[in-house]
C-alpha cells in the first residue's frame, strides 16, 4: 500500500515537472513590453512614464 502511494507521488511529480517546462505562448511578447531603461511594463503604445524609453 505504501509502495503504491510512493509510486503515484513520483508519477504525479514527473507530470508536474513536464508541465513546468512548458513555455507560455505570449512570453516573448511580454518580455518586449518592458522599458529598456527602467524595466517597468509599458501599457499601450505610448512612451514610458520614466521619459527615457
Amino acid at each position: 500500500m505504501v509502495l503504491k502511494i510512493v509510486i503515484l507521488f513520483l508519477v504525479f511529480m514527473g507530470v508536474m515537472a513536464m508541465f513546468g517546462k512548458l513555455r507560455l505562448p505570449g512570453a516573448p511578447r511580454l518580455g518586449r513590453a518592458k522599458c529598456p531603461n527602467c524595466g517597468r511594463h509599458k501599457i499601450g503604445k505610448g512612451p514610458c512614464p520614466c521619459g527615457k524609453g
